[in-house]
């Protein structure tokens, strides 16, 4: 993975934003499209045009307490979908699968990144996967239950046994992205915490993906239903910005970008296009 919107993709230089395509019926956010592939067309269309660096399409709900599906079956979920994207996509697209059968189907069908939310903890084998088709993986922390002796560096070590088992495999520590992995395994205030410090983070070395956009940690705190926390997700990602995010995962991207480009020009020097001129 080297081109985001067609330049050449430089961690540091901005924010990138990843739009999330949800198929799934049983998605926290409500959001989930299923087979409606028109629906899910227009939807992908409708992120690139409002300026999405990257398409995720995810299959199967990672909602706590979502009952987990086979691989054989959300690929028949996913398989249409994806090609669908695949084929209107100007940006590259991942996979949100933690499982090695649907993440080689993915990267045959088109996909250039696995985002697995168990960070090849759930099922090794896609690492093998990914580093045979030479894609980009994003390893997300989780675990089961939320005991910690010390918060961040836990989640750190974890990381860390994750990029073992991604290098030991033959992917390239270029082709790495690390997710914290807001909203799994932790309580509201671990997630708070760990917004608080992701610069620490930043010091494992890889490219660090944030994924808040309207969780349950935003609802807590201001007391509103999933359908208006933009206000909410939009802090959240202004602020991991400022601790070091260089992506960001979100469901409403047009406003997310808008985000992304004024936190960009206080935090990174970021300018638009012809800037100063006239």
């Amino acid at each position: 993975m080297n081109v985001a919107r067609g330049e050449p993709l430089v961690w540091g230089r901005r924010t990138y934003v990843m739009g999330i395509i949800n198929l799934s019926p049983d998605s926290f956010s409500g959001d989930g499209l299923g087979a409606d592939i028109p629906a899910i067309v227009e939807q992908a269309l409708r992120f690139q045009e409002e300026g999405a660096d990257f398409l995720d399409v995810g299959a199967e709900s990672t909602r706590p307490g979502s009952s987990p599906v086979t691989p054989e079956e959300e690929i028949r979920l996913l398989a249409p979908a994806l090609e669908a994207v695949a084929e209107v996509a100007r940006v590259p697209v991942s996979v949100d699968t933690y499982k090695a059968p649907v993440a080689r189907f993915a990267v045959e069908a088109g996909a250039s990144i696995v985002n697995d939310v168990w960070g090849l903890k759930a099922d090794p084998a896609l690492a093998e996967v990914v580093a045979a088709a030479g894609a980009s993986i994003v390893l997300m922390h989780n675990q089961e239950g939320r005991r910690y002796n010390d918060l961040v560096p836990d989640v750190a070590d974890s990381l860390r046994a994750s990029v073992q088992l991604a290098v030991q495999a033959g992917i390239a520590p270029e082709n790495i992205i690390l997710d914290p992995g807001i909203g799994f395994g932790k309580t509201p205030d671990h997630n708070l915490e760990l917004l608080g410090r992701l610069s620490e983070l930043k010091e494992l070395g890889f490219p660090l993906l944030i994924g808040t956009s309207r969780k349950s940690t935003i609802g807590l705190v201001l007391d509103l239903p999933v359908d208006q926390r933009v206000e909410g997700t939009a802090a959240t990602v202004a602020l991991s910005i400022a601790g070091g995010a260089d992506i960001v995962r979100v469901h409403d991207v047009k406003e997310m970008v808008r985000v992304c480009r004024m936190t960009d020009s206080i935090v990174r020097g970021w300018r638009p296009e012809g800037w100063g001129q006239g």
